[in-house]
């Protein structure tokens, strides 16, 4: 037997997850489900992803990076 249970959200949360729904008639529970399975990534990195992150970080430590402000005005965004 399924139990369920109520939680205090924020209207604003609330309004965010109604906009989320595929359709009028599901449910918080169905759309807050979705968002979970979203939010975890079962698959585990390859060696090639780990390299390069540590390459970056590696990178980022030693100042060797463009701010995003320079990127936004290089562009025009903003």
């Amino acid at each position: 037997m399924r139990t369920g249970t109520s939680i205090r959200i924020r209207c604003d949360l609330r309004d965010q997850l109604e906009s989320l729904k595929h359709h009028p008639k599901e449910s918080y529970n169905d759309v807050i489900e979705r968002l979970l399975r979203l939010a975890i990534d079962d698959e585990p990195l390859g060696e090639e992803a780990e390299i390069g992150l540590e390459e970056a970080l590696k990178e980022m430590k030693a100042g060797k990076f463009i701010p995003e402000s320079e990127i936004m005005k290089e562009y025009g965004i903003r």
